[in-house]
C-alpha cells in the first residue's frame, strides 16, 4: 500500500516527472528573463484588449497554477489560500478582459 509521501504512479508523480525538464530549464535562465516575461504578460493583459489580453493573463495563470500544484505539498494553509486566491483573481480578470467587462 502506498502512503501519501511515497512516489508512485499517480497524477502528482506524473506531473512532477514531466515538469522536471522545464523546471530545470527555467532555473538555468537568467532571473531577469523570467521577470521580463511575467511583466510583459501582465502588460499585455492589462493594456491589450479582448482575447489578446485574456490570453496573456491566462498564460500567466497557467504558469502560476503549475507552480502552485508543484509546491502544494510544501505549503502551509495560508500559502495555499494565497495561491488559490491569486489564481482565481487572475482567471477572473482574464475572463473579464475576454468578454470586454474590464
Amino acid at each position: 500500500m502506498e502512503t501519501r509521501g511515497e512516489r508512485g504512479g499517480g497524477l502528482r508523480a506524473a506531473v512532477e516527472r514531466h515538469s522536471a525538464a522545464p523546471v530545470v530549464f527555467l532555473h538555468r535562465l537568467p532571473r531577469w528573463v523570467l521577470l521580463v516575461t511575467v511583466f510583459l504578460l501582465l502588460v499585455v493583459g492589462m493594456v491589450g484588449t479582448g482575447w489578446v489580453a485574456a490570453a496573456g493573463l491566462l498564460v500567466l495563470a497557467a504558469a502560476l497554477g503549475w507552480f502552485a500544484y508543484l509546491n502544494w505539498p510544501a505549503l502551509d494553509g495560508s500559502g495555499r489560500i494565497l495561491r488559490v486566491v491569486a489564481l482565481a483573481v487572475l482567471v477572473g480578470f482574464a475572463l473579464g478582459r475576454g468578454i470586454g467587462r474590464f
